[in-house]
C-alpha cells in the first residue's frame, strides 16, 4: 500500500471514529461503576470507622452505615445523571455553534482544519486532499472540529439514566462491603476486618480497571487500595478524637 493510500486509510478511520464514536471513549460504564463502588466503599468505611471508634456500638455503626449508604447512592446517582445531561448539552451547544461558523465564516474554519492536520504532520498535496475531503461534508467537518478542536465526544442524553443507575447501584454494593463484618463480629474485630476487606476489594477494582484500560494490575490495584484506605482512616481518626465517654 502506498504512503498516500495508507494516509487516506488512517484518515477514513479517524473520521469514522469522529462520526460514530470512538469505542475507547465508550468505557463510561466502567468509569461509572468504579466511581460508584469506590465512593461507596471509602465513604461508608470512613463513617463506620468513625462511629465505631467513638461509640463502640455495633447498632449505631449499622444505622449510620445504612443511612450513609442510601443517602450516598441517591446523591451519587443524581450527580451522574445531571453531569451526563450537562455534558450532552455542552456537546450539542458547541456542535450547533460549529455549524453556524461553517456557514458564516468557512474560510476561518478551513484554516483551523489546516492547522490541526499540519500539527499531525501532513503537508503539501496530501494535506490539501485531507482538507478537501473533510470540508466536502458538513457533518464530517463538524465532527472533526468537535473532536480535534474542542476535545468533545458525543453524549447520548438517554445514557444519563443508565449512568445514574450504574453509579447508584454500584455505590450501594460498595457500601455494603465494609458494613458486612459488623453483622457477625465484635466492633473492635469488625473495624479491622472491614478495613482489610475494603482494601482487598479496592485492590481488585484497581487491578480490573488496568486490565481493561492500561497500566500494571498490581500497581493500579495497590494505588487504589492505599488511597482509599488512607482516606477512610481519616474517619477513624475523627471518631477516636471525639470518643463518646462510657456511661457508668
Amino acid at each position: 500500500m502506498s504512503p498516500a493510500s495508507t494516509s487516506h486509510a488512517y484518515l477514513a478511520d479517524d473520521v469514522s471514529h469522529h462520526l460514530h464514536g470512538d469505542p475507547h471513549r465508550r468505557a463510561s460504564g466502567l468509569s461509572d461503576f468504579i466511581l460508584g463502588a469506590q465512593d461507596g466503599l471509602v465513604n461508608v468505611l470512613g463513617v463506620i470507622l468513625g462511629i465505631a471508634a467513638a461509640t463502640n456500638d455495633a447498632y449505631l455503626v449499622l444505622v449510620a452505615g445504612l443511612a450513609t449508604t442510601f443517602a450516598e447512592s441517591i446523591s451519587m446517582g443524581a450527580v451522574a445523571y445531571t453531569t451526563t445531561l450537562a455534558d450532552a448539552d455542552l456537546y450539542q451547544s458547541e456542535r450547533e455553534r460549529e455549524y453556524r461558523h461553517i456557514e458564516r465564516i468557512p474560510n476561518l474554519e478551513i484554516q483551523e482544519i489546516r492547522e490541526i492536520y499540519e500539527k499531525k504532520g501532513f503537508h503539501g498535496d496530501l494535506l490539501e486532499r485531507i482538507i478537501e475531503t473533510i470540508t466536502s461534508n458538513q457533518d464530517v467537518w463538524v465532527a472533526v472540529m468537535m473532536a480535534e478542536e474542542h476535545q468533545l465526544a458525543p453524549v447520548d442524553r438517554k445514557s444519563a439514566v443508565r449512568a445514574a443507575l450504574v453509579v447508584g447501584l454500584s455505590a450501594v454494593i460498595g457500601s455494603l462491603v465494609p458494613l458486612a463484618p459488623f453483622l457477625f463480629l465484635s466492633v473492635s474485630t469488625s473495624m479491622w476486618a472491614s478495613v482489610l476487606v475494603t482494601a482487598l476489594v479496592l485492590f481488585g477494582i484497581g487491578a480490573y480497571k488496568s486490565r481493561l484500560t492500561v497500566g500494571h494490575p498490581g500497581r493500579s490495584g495497590l494505588e487504589m487500595a492505599v488511597i482509599g484506605t488512607l482516606s477512610a482512616l481519616a474517619g477513624y481518626a475523627v471518631g477516636a478524637l471525639l470518643k463518646v465517654p462510657a456511661v457508668p
